[in-house]
């Protein structure tokens, strides 16, 4: 029986406890907090927060009604490890690709598949290259193990600088390509993208080039393709992705990876142990055919955003072209000075990304959100007209 995300959430008390909370399970989530979270396992438990939360980007909807459907239908294997749905999550994104078994790897959500990555392929020998500012992930993950981090600063255009990664490769256990880029929203297009991964490969054969998609669903750049063919074809490229942007389940820790057998191995030697739970693995699969679902969600997107960038537009504030679910904005101030006023007011955006410390980047919520969010940030910028 179909219901809404709204009554499910309020279903989900049972017997007196709270199997999940609101605020998990609409996947409003903190994307990835500032500090050193993952150096303290002392640090204090995450309680909800409040304001309007456009600092994770996140998709403000949440699952898919037949998602969550699928999550009460799970109820009942919760106290069963995960085993079975992993392997049936594994052959459900196998089905979609037309791939093998062997060539998907599932994990916590993408942030797993990029650990697995880095401690598989890089070394204090062999370095991690990726731009400046990315995803942080990968980085922090290798000064975890002591591999060198090459960080190359993105071009004048917010994207990816591929001529200077590229020129960093040689001997690099593993390039991170994250495309769209978080935190700039910017994308390459396929032809750039197969170029550069047949330089890596002249470059540096043994380097492994990890294409993050995880914005994959949200790109409108005709130029666009996902590199997952490119992955079948080489051994030396692995495509991540994850649930947990348009499918609206950052809260559930769902991701993947995709590439031929010997790196997937690789991978699979770094998993943790039952890392997949039930209750994601169950919305996971729901998801995957509901194509009219994520169409509605990326033109949701995509008219929300555009309203976004209007604004700062018509103030005089140049938000550059976005192919994500978020925008990055040149406020001209300190970016954390901004972070701060936004969050007295009430709403919450993005970290700062050095070196892009004008910059704010602002997740996109829901057209309410949004609309009440605008009004904050002409307030804490002073605009008067």
């Amino acid at each position: 029986m179909a219901i809404s995300r709204r009554a499910f959430v309020g279903s989900l008390a049972w017997g007196g406890a709270v199997v999940l909370s609101g605020t998990a399970i609409s996947a409003r989530g903190r994307e990835a907090m500032t500090g050193d979270w993952w150096r303290d396992e002392a640090a204090p438990q995450l309680t909800p927060v409040q304001g309007i939360r456009l600092d994770s980007n996140e998709n403000p909807n949440g699952p898919a009604p037949a998602a969550l459907d699928a999550i009460r239908s799970a109820f009942s294997e919760a106290a069963r490890y995960p085993r079975s749905p992993a392997s049936q999550l594994t052959s459900a994104v196998a089905r979609l690709h037309g791939v093998q078994e062997q060539n998907i790897v599932a994990g916590a959500g993408s942030g797993e598949i990029l650990r697995m990555a880095v401690y598989g392929f890089t070394s204090p020998t062999r370095p991690l290259v990726q731009g400046l500012p990315t995803f942080e992930d990968p980085g922090r993950y290798a000064e975890l193990i002591g591999t060198p981090v090459r960080a190359i600063p993105v071009d004048r255009q917010l994207r990816l600088d591929l001529n200077g990664m590229a020129a960093q490769v040689e001997g690099a256990g593993l390039v991170f390509f994250c495309n769209p880029n978080n935190p700039t929203a910017t994308v390459h297009p396929a032809k750039a993208v197969a170029d550069f991964i047949a330089r890596v490969n002249k470059i540096s054969p043994t380097t492994i080039v990890l294409v993050d998609e995880a914005y994959h669903h949200f790109v409108e750049d005709p130029g666009y393709q996902t590199a997952i063919p490119l992955a079948m074809e080489n051994p030396r490229v692995i495509v991540c992705r994850t649930f947990s942007k348009i499918y609206g389940m950052a809260g559930l820790r769902i991701g993947y990876a995709i590439g031929q057998a010997e790196p997937m191995k690789a991978l699979r030697r770094h998993r943790l142990g039952n890392s997949v739970n039930v209750l994601g693995a169950a919305a996971a699969i729901a998801s995957l055919p509901l194509t009219a679902h994520i169409e509605r969600e990326k033109q949701r997107n995509h008219d929300v955003r555009e309203f976004t960038r209007t604004a700062f537009a018509s103030w005089g504030y140049q938000a550059g072209p976005s192919e994500a679910n978020f925008v990055m904005v040149d406020i001209r101030r300190d970016a954390a000075e901004f972070q701060k006023a936004c969050r007295a007011s009430g709403v919450l955006v993005g970290r700062v990304f050095p070196p892009l410390t004008t910059h704010a980047r602002i997740s996109i919520g829901t057209e309410t959100e949004m609309r009440q969010s605008i009004e904050v940030f002409r307030k804490v910028l002073g605009v008067t007209s």
